[in-house]
């Protein structure tokens, strides 16, 4: 199938081969008719699928095709995101598909001054990229007007819930008109999002483009059990010995996040991390600085790592396993992108074992063992809890969601290699 038989005008079509794709993904073959002829969606899509383009492109057209209003801009298409990130990627995608197209849009979103954006709202915009929080900050302001919206996209849904959002999208859904368009794109569809969307969603089309929970088939999946207060050197050594040039590497915590960094700094690997305590300058920066290889190590936590686009990242390292199965799906998510092969790998330690084997269960599949030499585990360690913190995330308000947060038991079947060749057992999940 072609970007052309799937409806989109000409300055669409441009846009797109002008960034080189020549055929639609999955979830764009199965979003975009659905939504240029006006129905709202409920979409299942992860990270890497093309769902942003799969909304951004008949988003675009729909509003080229509807009456344009008079006088000043209104404000007629609002995507919500969770993430500065997030919203950032999905600003230049409307930007980078809508050149040819006399729309004008903008993104807002908190840790940066909010009077450039009232600013470039007072100019009228078309299309409205935003946070939810950032978005309420300008309601209070009467910066914005949303009555005249005709399409509204909740992007990462589910991640939206996770972060305690919904008090805040159910203030924005009290804005907005009864009549319109609405989108709703979700990694996982749980009983907060079929909840969510039944009461947003009027007779949706519902896609998925993959089975839930699965991880990339080109993307390599190894366990390394190790002690938890050896993981640091086994990260630095691993980077090290096998010369690693962009390495994304997932903390739990905000404090550990920072702490990681710094002494993988003081090993001589070049590292910065990445969070929600962080200005948003100090982000950009960071993830320039990774993506232009000016840093080896980019450590993040879950909810800053989300809407991060780089493109043909080789390797990721769970420094720490998430309190939440479906959160490792995310994680290695970030390899394996767009055809090429990637490399996941986690560090374990005993207090983790229980974390392993949820995410085992969830993704239906044991990972390879592998022990590095010079670092076994010491097998009189015994588990400890684990602190009951997310860093990164904030805990969900009211989702229903379990905690995770128990004691592990004992590893079976752990494989040894040596230090050069660290995989006796190959595996892709």
């Amino acid at each position: 199938m072609s970007f052309e038989s799937l409806g989109l005008r000409a300055e669409l079509l441009r846009a797109v081969s002008e960034n080189g794709y020549s055929s639609p993904t999955p979830i764009q073959e199965q979003a975009i008719p659905p939504v240029l002829d006006g129905r709202d969606l409920m979409g299942g899509a992860q990270t890497g699928t093309g769902k942003t383009a799969g909304f951004t492109l008949p988003l675009l057209q729909r509003l080229m095709d509807s009456p344009k209003p008079q006088g000043r801009r209104p404000i007629r298409a609002l995507v919500l995101t969770p993430t500065r990130e997030l919203a950032a990627q999905v600003a230049e995608s409307v930007s980078t598909y809508g050149k040819h197209l006399p729309l004008k849009s903008t993104v807002i979103f908190g840790g940066v001054s909010i009077n450039p954006q009232i600013k470039q709202l007072r100019s009228g915009v078309d299309i409205l990229v935003a946070t939810p929080g950032r978005l309420l900050d300008h309601i209070s302001q009467n910066t914005i007007n949303l009555s005249q919206l005709e399409i509204l996209v909740l992007d990462e849904a589910d991640r939206m819930l996770d972060m305690g959002f919904i008090r805040d999208i159910r203030k924005v859904l009290a804005l907005v008109p009864e009549k319109k368009q609405t989108l709703l794109f979700s990694a996982t569809f749980s009983d907060e999002i079929k909840k969510l969307s039944a009461s947003l969603l009027r007779s949706p089309i519902l896609i998925e483009v993959a089975r839930r929970n699965t991880a990339s088939e080109r993307v390599t999946q190894v366990i390394h059990p190790v002690d938890k207060k050896r993981k640091r050197e086994l990260l630095s050594y691993l980077i090290g010995s096998n010369n690693w040039k962009q390495v994304l590497v997932f903390n739990r915590t905000k404090h550990g996040a920072n702490r990681l960094a710094e002494q993988l700094n003081t090993d001589g690997i070049s590292a910065a991390a990445i969070h929600g305590n962080k200005s948003q300058g100090a982000r950009t920066r960071a993830l320039a600085d990774f993506k232009s290889g000016s840093i080896r190590v980019l450590v993040a936590t879950d909810i800053a790592a989300r809407g991060l686009d780089i493109d043909q990242l080789p390797h990721v390292v769970n420094y720490e396993l998430p309190n939440v199965a479906e959160d490792y799906v995310h994680r290695i998510g970030r390899t394996g992108r767009a055809g090429n092969e990637g490399e996941a790998m986690s560090l374990v330690c005993v207090d983790e074992l229980k974390l392993l084997k949820d995410i085992e269960h969830l993704i239906k599949r044991d990972i390879p063992k592998v022990v590095i030499d010079d670092f076994e585990p010491d097998p009189t360690i015994k588990a400890e809890p684990i602190q009951n913190g997310r860093g990164g995330r904030q805990q969900p308000r009211n989702t229903g969601r379990k905690n995770n947060n128990r004691n592990g038991g004992g590893a079976k079947n752990q494989n040894r290699s040596n230090g050069r060749s660290r995989r006796n057992t190959a595996d892709t999940a």
